[in-house]
């Protein structure tokens, strides 16, 4: 997608969307929560431990094919393993969780828009977000660089 085109993208006035906390984009289903590392180290501060002891205690390396990447750990129930009635990293989540929904997939047309809504509760509610913060989250995670760990 080119974000410089916000003009005749979907979006060009603005979305609206509040967190609910429901935990949609955190739960229940398998999936991964890659990692920059900016994201690792300001997720071993808020642990108060460092990013060697965290990346072995909090995360996975994932065989993408072609490149491997550090995520999150979930739980068996594909929980995210911080999710406890709430996010428990929230001041420190990463860019990821900071970006959603302005995630490349969903933001790809209206029907990947309506069809994220159906499964999440503040898509269509509440703050509407401008053209210009949706572009900046799309941007940062299109510059995201992501911990690839050696194979």
């Amino acid at each position: 997608m080119t974000y410089g085109k916000e003009d005749k993208a979907f979006w060009k006035d603005g979305l609206q969307f509040s967190c609910t906390s429901c935990g949609h984009c955190c739960r229940h289903e398998p999936g991964y929560v890659f990692l920059s590392p900016e994201d690792l180290a300001g997720l071993a501060k808020i642990k108060k431990m460092t990013e060697q002891v965290f990346s072995e205690k909090y995360c996975r390396t994932v065989d993408l094919g072609i490149v491997t990447r550090l995520s999150l750990l979930e739980t068996p129930e594909h929980d995210c393993v911080f999710w406890d009635q709430g996010c428990s990293i929230y001041n420190a989540r990463p860019l990821q969780c900071r970006t959603y929904p302005c995630w490349p997939a969903i933001m790809a047309s209206i029907e990947d828009w309506d069809r994220e809504a159906q499964e999440c509760p503040g898509i269509n509610q509440g703050k509407r977000h401008s053209v210009r913060e949706i572009s900046s989250a799309l941007k940062k995670r299109e510059r995201e660089v992501l911990i690839s760990p050696t194979r």
